[in-house]
C-alpha cells in the first residue's frame, strides 16, 4: 500500500481519470466492481465525481471532451511543479499540445498532450488536489504503461520532457522498460508489437489492483462490461485487460499478499 497527501515527485503518474457520456452509469459500474465511494461534483464542474477508496481519492470521473464520437477512455496524468515549462518542454521535445496549461479553479493547473508516438496523456500541476492519496491496495491504481509503434522516439521524448532513466525488462520478440525516476520504477513503457492489429493505436494503459483476478472478471461482466484479454499469470501477478460497460478499457491485477501489508 502507498498513501500520500502530498505533490507527487515530477514524472510521477499522480492521476486517472475517466471522460463518458453517462456518468451515472459509469458510477454504477465502478461502485460495484471497486466498492469506491463516488461523489458527484457541483454543477460547475460539470458533473466531475471524485472516486474515493478507505477516504482518499483514487480517480475521477466526468464529462467526455471532444466531439461526440470521441472515445471513452482512462487518462494518465503525469506531475509536474509547473504545467507551463513541461508543456514548453513537450513542444520543444516533438509533441504536441491538445489543450494549453490551464488553471481547474484553485485545484491545479493542467495540460492535455499527445507524445510523438501518438499516445495522449495529460500533465497535473498541484495545488489543494494533490491526486491519488492511495495505490497499490486492490481498488487503486498499481501500474501506468505507455504502448507505442516509436520506442525508440518515446523513450527520448519522455527523457527529455521528465528525466526519466529505464530499467530494461523486455524479452525475446518484447521491447519494455521501467520508467524510472530516483532509481525507482514509476512506470513502464513498451512497444507495440507487429503482431498487434494495425488498428492498436498508442496509449497509456491504467491497472488497477484486485484480489483476486478471475473473480474481477465475473464482477466485470455481471457489470455489462467485457473481458478484452483473457487473463494471464506474469512474474508480478495475474492480469486481464477488460473494458467497462461504455467501452473504456483498462487491465486489472492482482496484488500479492506483501503489498497489501
Amino acid at each position: 500500500m502507498v498513501t500520500r497527501d502530498t505533490a507527487w515527485p515530477v514524472g510521477t503518474p499522480c492521476w486517472i481519470d475517466l471522460g463518458v457520456a453517462d456518468i451515472p452509469r459509469a458510477i454504477a459500474f465502478y461502485e460495484g466492481l471497486f466498492s469506491w465511494v463516488i461523489t458527484p461534483g457541483p454543477p460547475e464542474t460539470g458533473g466531475y465525481a471524485m472516486c474515493e477508496l478507505d477516504g482518499r481519492p483514487v480517480a475521477g470521473i466526468g464529462p467526455k471532451m471532444g466531439p461526440p464520437d470521441a472515445p471513452t477512455v482512462w487518462t494518465t496524468y503525469l506531475a509536474t511543479d509547473d504545467a507551463d515549462v513541461t508543456a514548453a518542454k513537450i513542444k520543444a521535445a516533438g509533441g504536441q499540445l491538445l489543450m494549453e496549461p490551464f488553471d481547474v479553479m484553485d485545484v491545479g493547473r493542467m495540460a492535455v498532450v499527445v507524445d510523438p508516438g501518438g499516445a495522449a496523456f495529460g500533465i497535473w500541476e498541484a495545488r489543494s488536489h494533490t491526486g491519488i492519496q492511495l495505490a497499490n491496495e486492490p481498488g487503486s491504481l498499481i501500474w501506468s504503461e505507455n504502448m507505442s509503434r516509436d520506442y525508440d522516439g518515446n523513450k527520448a521524448f519522455y527523457q527529455a520532457v521528465f528525466g526519466y532513466s529505464f530499467g530494461d525488462i523486455g524479452a525475446e520478440g518484447m521491447r519494455y522498460a521501467t520508467l524510472d525516476l530516483g532509481g525507482r520504477p514509476v512506470g513502464g513503457i513498451g512497444e507495440i508489437s507487429a503482431d498487434q492489429p494495425a488498428d492498436t493505436s498508442a496509449h497509456w494503459s491504467t491497472y488497477f489492483a484486485v484480489r483476486d483476478t478471475d473473480a474481477s472478471l465475473a464482477r466485470v461482466t455481471g457489470l455489462g462490461g467485457a473481458v478484452v484479454a483473457p487473463p494471464w499469470d506474469s512474474p508480478y501477478g495475474r492480469m486481464a485487460v477488460v473494458s467497462d460497460n461504455q467501452g473504456a478499457v483498462f487491465s486489472v491485477m492482482s496484488v500479492a499478499p506483501e503489498s497489501e501489508s
